[in-house]
């Protein structure tokens, strides 16, 4: 290990928390992706975290909370939400939630409105440091702003090394894209953004349809949750989706057996497994946006389960670049 990353044990985690109560920032480790931890109610701390990341100003961020209970010190939970909280906390979903009078967390997590996005995570790293921080971590994902989210603390380093005070090194990520995100401040609760939990889960476990809402790609359409920016968990070369073939010069990320002939070539999952598929995107992304590429072609993912997820950050990917 260099740098800053340190192990994922004790004293590590406790010379972590110690410094997130100074208002500095750490990366953890969570079941999705790792994490840009500060105190969510420390103003100066999350807008460290805004600075970090290079994140625009309206694009909220993920508090990560230790139990429900907690939870409810910050927001107003409608049966909806108590219900989905109770089945899938701790876990990869993110509730949207109106703000509750008082909230002790800063304006800027919410970025400026009236909601907030709470998240129980399972990896028992990111558990211990909420209770040994005793505090609430305002937690995007750990990389700068638009670009690949890192599912290694070998990756938080090369992104963000230099602007935190430890990196917990707790291995890959288990799940690897991030938690899925369902608002729950109207009639009828939405799908913002497809992550660890699919839409069929959610809609199981509530027992009605849910909402399926499309990225956006301003502000005036009204962003309630992380994550809905068009142009994110971008590469530096260009991405071609649906691809049949591999063009003079792109490298390949493929899926399944049947695989066309490519000179640089990473395979998500020969076996066709979506988990598995999910597991290694954002690392394989990241191995083949090289300077000898020109583009990267990727190949069709069925469009079902967590492919939603990964077919909704490749899109992304591929998207124009907003400035």
């Amino acid at each position: 290990m260099t740098g800053r990353v340190v192990p994922a044990d004790m004293q590590h985690i406790t010379l972590a928390a110690k410094a997130i109560q100074r208002g500095e920032l750490v990366s953890f480790p969570t079941e999705t992706v790792y994490g840009l931890g500060g105190d969510a109610t420390n103003d100066r701390a999350v807008a460290a975290i805004y600075a970090a990341k290079g994140r625009p100003s309206f694009n909220p961020l993920i508090v990560h909370v230790a139990s429900l209970s907690a939870a409810t010190e910050y927001a107003e939970f409608s049966p909806d939400a108590v219900k989905l909280a109770r089945k899938f906390w701790p876990g990869p979903l993110t509730l949207v939630l109106p703000r509750r009078a008082g909230c002790p967390l800063s304006l800027l997590v919410s970025a400026g409105m009236d909601s907030v996005a709470l998240r129980v995570p399972a990896h028992p790293t990111a558990r211990a440091l909420l209770l040994i921080a005793e505090r609430p971590l305002a937690g995007p994902s750990a990389n700068p702003s638009g670009r690949i989210s890192p599912t290694t603390a070998r990756h938080v380093e090369e992104g963000l090394g230099d602007k935190l005070a430890f990196i917990l090194d707790g291995g890959p990520c288990e799940i690897g894209v991030e938690s899925t995100v369902i608002s729950l401040l109207g009639d009828k609760p939405a799908l913002l953004r497809p992550g660890g939990i699919t839409a069929e889960q959610i809609i199981a476990e509530l027992g009605r349809e849910i909402e399926i809402a499309p990225p956006v790609g301003d502000v005036e359409a009204g962003l309630h949750g992380p994550g809905r920016l068009l142009s994110h968990y971008a590469p530096e070369r260009p991405v071609r989706l649906n691809a049949q073939d591999v063009r003079e010069g792109e490298a390949l990320l493929a899926f399944g057996p049947q695989v066309p002939p490519a000179k640089i070539s990473l395979n998500l999952s020969p076996g066709g497994d979506l988990n598995e598929a999910a597991a290694n995107l954002f690392a394989m992304l990241r191995a083949l946006d090289r300077a000898d590429v020109k583009g990267i072609a990727v190949m069709p993912i069925p469009a079902e389960g967590l492919g939603l997820a990964i077919n909704d950050r490749l899109t992304r990917a591929a998207a124009p670049r907003q400035d």
